[in-house]
Order: C-alpha cells, then sequence, then structure tokens
C-alpha cells in the first residue's frame, strides 16, 4: 500500500500533498474524545456528505425509471380516458396499436412536424420561446400562458378514426387541474373526461376524479347550434327533460369554485383560443 501511495505522489504530488493533510487531520479529528464539539461537528459533517453524495447517485441511477413510469403513467391516464383501459392490459402494447399522437397549431389548426414522443406540452407552456400568453380578458380558464403548440391523441381502430383526446387544464379552487377531454370522431360529442392531476379538496372538488362523476359526461355535446361552446357544468343536478339537457353536466356537490374551474376550463380549450380551429378542420374532413 506505501509502495502504491508512493507511487501515486510521484504523478499527482500535489493531490498526494492534499491527502495527507487530509489524513494527518482526520486522524487529529478522531483522536478527539467523543465528547469534543468540534469531533461532533466533524462527524455530523462527513455524514451529511456522504448521505448527499449516495441520495445524487441514486437520482442519477433512477432518473431513467422515474422517466419511463411518468410516460407509462400518462399513456395510462390516456387509454383510460379513451375506455382501452381494462384489467391485465398491456399499456405499452394496446397504446402503440391504438392510440396515434400527433402536433397541433394551436392557431391554424393544421397538424405540424416535430419530435411528438418528445415533445412535452407543459414544459412548452412555460417556456417562452414555446409558450404564449394570455390575454387577461381571454384567460377564462386562469391558465396565464399556454403552448402554441399542442400533442393530441387519436384512437383509432385500423384506419378508421374513433375518437380524439385533448389536452386541457384550468385553474379550480386551490390548483390547476390538468387532464383529457374524449370526443368521438364527430369532434362534439363527449366520450369521457379523466382529469388525472389536481388538488381540489378531498371529497368536494376532489371528486373530479370520481368514476361516477366522470361517467355523466358521456354523450354530452360541447357546440350548440350556433357553433359557440354550450357544454358546462350546472348547480345541482341537470333536469333531462329540458332541451338543453344534453349540454349539462351535474356540478360537484360542495364544490361550486371546482365547477366553475371545470366549466371554464371547457369553455376555454373548446374554443377559438383552444382547439376549435382543430376540430373544424377535423369536421370538415369527416
Amino acid at each position: 500500500m506505501l509502495n502504491a501511495e508512493k507511487k501515486t505522489c510521484k504523478y499527482n504530488e500535489q493531490l498526494c500533498k492534499y491527502y495527507e493533510q487530509f489524513r494527518a487531520y482526520a486522524d487529529r479529528i478522531l483522536a478527539l474524545s467523543n465528547d469534543s464539539l468540534e469531533k461532533t461537528i466533524n462527524v455530523a459533517l462527513a455524514l451529511c456528505l456522504v448521505c448527499a453524495v449516495l441520495v445524487s447517485i441514486a437520482t442519477v441511477a433512477l432518473r431513467p425509471l422515474q422517466s419511463h413510469n411518468k410516460a407509462l403513467d400518462m399513456k395510462k391516464n390516456i387509454l383510460d380516458v379513451a375506455g382501452l383501459l381494462q384489467d391485465g392490459t398491456n399499456i405499452d402494447q394496446a397504446f402503440k396499436e391504438r392510440i396515434e399522437a400527433k402536433l397541433v397549431d394551436l392557431a391554424t389548426g393544421e397538424y405540424v412536424d416535430g419530435n411528438v414522443d418528445e415533445y412535452d406540452q407543459r414544459k412548452a407552456a412555460k417556456d417562452p420561446a414555446q409558450n404564449e400568453v394570455i390575454p387577461t380578458d381571454k384567460d377564462i380558464a386562469s391558465i396565464r400562458t399556454k403552448a402554441k403548440v399542442a400533442k393530441v391523441f387519436l384512437v383509432k381502430n385500423g384506419d378508421q378514426l374513433q375518437s380524439i383526446i385533448l389536452p386541457i387544464n384550468g385553474y379550480g379552487l386551490w390548483s390547476t387541474m390538468y387532464g383529457f377531454l374524449a370526443l368521438e370522431a364527430d369532434g362534439q360529442t363527449v366520450q369521457s373526461i379523466n382529469l388525472y392531476d389536481q388538488g381540489e379538496t378531498p371529497g368536494l372538488g376532489g371528486e373530479v376524479v370520481n368514476p361516477n362523476w366522470r361517467a355523466l359526461w358521456k354523450g354530452k355535446k360541447v357546440y350548440g347550434d350556433n357553433g359557440d361552446v354550450a357544454l358546462t357544468l350546472v348547480k345541482g343536478t341537470v333536469d333531462t327533460g329540458r332541451p338543453d339537457a344534453a349540454y349539462k353536466v351535474d356540478g360537484l356537490a360542495g364544490a361550486t369554485l371546482t365547477s366553475r374551474g371545470v366549466s371554464n376550463l371547457i369553455l376555454y380549450w373548446m374554443g377559438p383560443e383552444g382547439f376549435a380551429p382543430y376540430l373544424n378542420k377535423i369536421k370538415s374532413n369527416g
């Protein structure tokens, strides 16, 4: 060992000098009494340094697994809103076989080129180079900025388009709610909604994830006869005998502000500032 240390010193004398100084200091600290404040502080600092190094190594090593799990969870949410998630479903396989991701320019409604697998719309919405600041008078959903390009998902059965899955977000009572709205191929009829990421009050606004409430959306219509967004939540229960019942969804009991937030995000994202230009093209090509 001594020969190895001498050989190291021969090629890196400065490093060897630092090592000798550190070793001398360590020997002095270890020789102190266990009741010594200096020894206690140095041992604590050394322990913190070792822990920090181990945490850093673990973070770097686990990053690929974390990224994979994040992507898998997103695919799961998309398959769920598409009605394709069952017990035992192979998520990667089902997504590959039935879902096609596309990038859409929100201003024109046209598909655009880009790396669709790497594109993160939520990150883009926070990037000044990729986002657009929403004027206050148009910011119905209270999100301040939006990505110029949206990532949509087309559910296919062979070559036939079955449904369109659109990313939506808007502020509720306590949080920005993120989710997906699935429409049938007509771009008008709701298939499902999945607000998978939200921080609303459990048992009240948090009921946006309740399967029973989500089931109320199926078959509802987005646009009225005049072409404007008509879909909204109502206070209480929808009167099914009314002619406009197809455009109404039961509000969340005891969660007025969350219900209003859901209505507002639907109004924004289905309107001209959101996906209306894109859906109009879908309908015209339909």
